[in-house]
């Protein structure tokens, strides 16, 4: 079974870029920055997803991605699903951090349940007869709207899918865009690019 072992987001300043996550969301090897400035304007066609326990832990994830310089997108609210919301880091990347409980039941805290690259696609159902043909099998599927990959023990990072439109919206931002996606999959895999454009590479150990 094909395993995500990290992101690699592209940055004008990588060290920058790594010491917000560090610092907002206390991520690690999961997460990597590398130099680049390719050419991107508007939505980059992908969101990175944090859930956690309880709406007390997304306020605290949120408040400390504002308080080390991301920008509110979209601000922690009440939603059918549960309680979430979005940030822009530093580097333009878009961040959700969301969680299924209404109320809380425990000490607040910081802690990241699940990591989650969304991917917002052309086609979801041709992306994932795509991301099946490459090893990866499927949790939950809606039809045309979502698909949801099992994420092996040893990999750390879960992949989605949704329509770019959807995808956009959920995120509360247009869906127009043109450019690099500045994004690079690693995986246990060889590379491969899918069919909206999105790189995968050979984890490096």
């Amino acid at each position: 079974m094909t395993s995500i072992e990290s992101v690699t987001l592209d940055a004008a300043d990588p060290a920058a870029a790594g010491h917000f996550y560090k610092t907002a969301f206390g991520l690690g090897d999961e997460l990597r920055v590398r130099a680049g400035e390719a050419a991107s304007t508007g939505f980059r066609g992908f969101t990175l997803s944090l859930t956690v326990a309880q709406p007390g832990n997304v306020n605290a994830l949120v408040d400390a991605a504002l308080d080390a310089g991301a920008t509110a997108v979209k601000p922690a609210a009440k939603s059918f699903w549960g309680y979430g919301g979005v940030v822009r880091a530093p580097d333009g990347a878009l961040w959700k951090i969301a969680t299924s409980a209404k109320k809380d039941k425990e000490p607040v805290t910081r802690e990241i349940e699940q990591f989650v690259l969304l991917l917002g696609v052309d086609d979801v159902i041709a992306a994932k007869q795509f991301y099946v043909g490459h090893g990866l099998t499927v949790g939950k599927s809606f039809g045309r709207k979502y698909v949801e990959f099992v994420a092996p023990p040893s990999g750390p990072v879960k992949l989605a899918l949704y329509g770019r439109r959807a995808l956009a919206k959920d995120a509360g931002v247009s869906y127009e865009g043109t450019g690099s996606h500045r994004l690079t999959i690693d995986s246990d895999a060889v590379p491969f690019t899918d069919l909206d454009g999105f790189a995968w590479q050979t984890a490096s150990r």
